[in-house]
């Protein structure tokens, strides 16, 4: 197999990364050591030099396996002895959530000590010294997310300051313990807060990039999200550009898909997949089809479409993609390479302005 060329782009001076980010969610809960290995060597062959991580991962998550997919990536780097400058590792430190309570005892909150515990975890799992790339996976303030659309301002709750949150993250990277820090599942406020308060002192780091999913049957980042990170030099990390796998085409099988796939294989376990990815919310389904016609009728795959619709973002510096096996990485890979024409996208935007915003 002749490795692809994979371009990359340049996210911070000295940090250049390839256009596609490997996700590794599913590494040791789905995805064995084994398995990981074998996409990690892939993805490197392949001229992948980015990996994203989190200390919540694998999902769903629960106890036995929490911290599992950093274990692995520190495991691999140990056993692959890989020139650590010739990778960039990116994780996340998990946000208030009441139900993880194995995770830093909630985790409560984003204030000083949870960040520098957390950031601390994720060090000794990667067997690292620094991390290239820190992110908030979810902020500390109420927020409408994953699925949720509409903000309503009773919900609002006491929470950490973004100043301590920033300062945190600042002093890691002065300690020489992280490189650079990024955002997720974050909203144009919350970007153009922490941009506000870098610029602000000397002392605070610069957020570079947000992690927000960005697919065909999601795209709210093109509006307001899209010109924040456009006037504050901020780049797009997208994560789920194949919609939980729904724009592979493999759900929509007369089976309803292979057993083994994630949204059957955890079913009534995946909070966020189930609500935000299903095929039996209005205009999803139609929305679907719609796209595979598309590929169809410029006789390419449907992966390969979707793919290709998130690369070609001028804001995207990196897409954050996921696999189960070296066969469905390797079809990434390959519709990596795709170019989406004027035309074609001319037929995708029909398609939106029918079914817009489907799984938002």
């Amino acid at each position: 197999m002749v490795p692809v060329k994979l371009p990359k782009t340049t996210l911070a001076p000295g940090m250049e990364v390839s256009r596609l980010c490997l996700g590794t969610m599913t590494f040791g809960e789905q995805v064995s050591f084994v398995e990981a290995t074998k996409q990690l060597n892939m993805a490197v062959e392949n001229g992948i030099n980015f990996i994203d991580c989190a200390e919540m991962y694998p999902v769903p998550q629960n106890a036995r396996s929490q911290g599992k997919s950093e274990l692995f990536i520190g495991q691999w780097l140990k056993e692959k002895k890989m020139c650590r400058d010739k990778l960039y590792l990116a994780t996340k430190v998990s946000g208030p959530s009441g139900q993880m309570t194995w995770i830093r005892d909630g985790p409560v909150c984003l204030d000083r000590k949870n960040i520098m515990d957390a950031l601390e975890g994720s060090l000794r799992r990667l067997q690292t010294d620094y991390i290239d790339l820190y992110q908030l996976h979810w902020p500390d303030r109420y927020v409408p997310m994953f699925g949720e659309v509409d903000y309503d301002p009773s919900c609002r709750y006491s929470s950490v300051p973004l100043e301590e949150q920033l300062d945190a993250l600042s002093s890691a990277v002065s300690a020489g313990k992280i490189r650079h820090i990024g955002l997720s599942n974050e909203t144009p406020y919350g970007i153009m807060e922490f941009c506000r308060l870098s610029d602000s002192s000397p002392d605070y780091c610069r957020i570079i990039s947000v992690q927000n999913a960005y697919n065909l049957l999601c795209r709210t980042f093109d509006s307001s999200l899209a010109e924040c990170c456009s006037e504050m030099r901020v780049s797009l990390l997208a994560y789920s550009p194949l919609a939980m796998g729904l724009l592979s085409g493999k759900y929509c099988r007369s089976d309803g898909g292979p057993s083994d796939a994630r949204l059957n294989l955890y079913k009534g376990k995946y909070a966020e997949a189930e609500g935000r990815y299903n095929l039996s919310k209005p205009n999803v389904l139609p929305a679907v089809e719609a796209y595979f016609d598309i590929a169809q009728q410029y006789n390419m795959s449907p992966v390969a479409l979707a793919l290709g619709f998130v690369l070609r973002h001028p804001l995207v510096g990196s897409v954050v993609i996921g696999a189960t096996n070296t066969k469905q990485l390797q079809e990434i890979l390959d519709a990596s390479e795709t170019e989406i024409t004027p035309q074609m996208l001319s037929s995708i935007n029909q398609v939106h302005e029918r079914y817009p915003n489907p799984c938002p």
